[in-house]
């Protein structure tokens, strides 16, 4: 008689669940140190729009440097007001200062 069994044997799959769980703990650092990077780029990136709409609003108002801003009149320079991917809130300063995150290393 011929004994035909077909399928996968016990240590077979556990070699590849082992296998599988080396490649996800290889993996996910290197995603989650990418995921903090696009975040931080992010975070600059509307720092940067920041400070460009203060300037614009600046040279509308006739403002010097030193002068305050009026975050809801630089806003309007703006398409949308900017919120930090990474939960932080920024600080517009005053004209001729650069603009702030609170979370550290988002620095513009």
């Amino acid at each position: 008689m011929k004994n035909n069994r077909y399928g996968f044997t016990l240590l077979e799959i556990m070699i590849v669940v082992a296998i599988i769980g080396l490649l996800a703990a290889i993996a996910l650092p290197s995603m989650m140190k990418a995921r903090l990077t696009s975040q931080q780029n992010a975070c600059i990136n509307n720092l940067r729009q920041i400070e460009s709409g203060k300037e614009q609003w600046a040279l509308e108002a006739r403002k010097n440097n030193g002068d305050a801003i009026v975050t809801t009149e630089v806003d309007l320079f703006m398409k949308k007001p900017p919120v930090c991917p990474a939960g932080g809130t920024y600080t517009y300063g005053v004209v001729g200062t650069a603009p702030a995150c609170s979370t550290t290393g988002h620095v513009f």
